[in-house]
């Protein structure tokens, strides 16, 4: 089962939710304002990338969250 991660389109929350099929998604609403607009997130891999400059590497950054730590990963040239 996995957890994905979206993002509220309305209110701005960013939030997991463990779905046990994929097609319970169209039914995820907004924990903080039960708005139906959300947007999945991409979500953090166990990957290991090499190659190019140390200047454009992604980088992980990691805060608290309501279920736990959620972490983002930066990748260069990609923007919200």
């Amino acid at each position: 089962m996995p957890i994905y991660e979206f993002i509220c389109e309305d209110c701005g929350k960013e939030f997991e939710v463990l779905l046990k099929s994929r097609d319970e998604i169209d039914s995820v609403r907004c924990e903080e304002c039960n708005s139906p607009r959300i947007k999945r997130l991409m979500s953090v891999t166990g990957a290991v990338i090499t190659g190019g400059s140390s200047t454009s590497k992604p980088t992980v950054t990691t805060q608290k969250c309501e279920s736990g730590t959620c972490a983002h990963l930066n990748l260069p040239g990609y923007s919200r």
